[in-house]
């Protein structure tokens, strides 16, 4: 699939791509590994520089909510591999790891990871299915309530 077949099925959802963020630590976005695996760092809750969503999901934010800022996480994603190698890169997403900042008694963190793994599916079709692990935590980074992170096989060589 190429990159303007890519981009015309997210316009055709409405989704736009924002432009990816800079690393706030000292690690990399991103790093590519055995030629054709993309390893991208937890991409969080911020939006036009600014951190949404901030507080736990079952307190502060319903499921859908939640649902929600796993969407805008997996956005951050796509900004990431745009910036790194150009969506056309992707032969498929692996898998994605997602953390949501959950209330003790919070047990739908599968659902909010939707979220992201819709967006994935919207973004590459079935190249976008991929394998997933959604965990509860204590707490994320800057209170956010949903990280993701992400594994994604690039085409080899990689098409310009």
């Amino acid at each position: 699939m190429s990159d303007q077949n890519i981009r015309a099925r997210l316009q055709s959802q409405g989704i736009v791509v924002p432009t990816a963020v800079k690393p706030v630590a000292n690690y990399t976005s991103g790093v590519m590994a055995k030629g054709s695996l993309l390893f991208l760092s937890g991409q969080g809750t911020r939006q036009d520089g600014i951190f949404r969503y901030i507080g736990k999901v079952g307190e502060q934010f319903t499921t859908e909510e939640g649902a929600a800022a796993a969407r805008l996480c997996a956005l951050n994603v796509l900004a990431q591999i745009e910036a790194i190698c150009g969506l056309d890169a992707v032969r498929r997403v692996v898998k994605l790891t997602g953390f949501v900042n959950a209330a003790s008694d919070f047990t739908e963190v599968p659902a909010v990871l939707n979220g992201a793994s819709d967006l994935m599916v919207a973004a590459f079709g079935a190249d976008g299915v991929h394998a997933r692990s959604a965990m509860g935590v204590a707490t994320l980074p800057f209170g956010m309530a949903v990280e993701v992170e992400a594994i994604i096989e690039l085409k080899l060589p990689i098409e310009s």
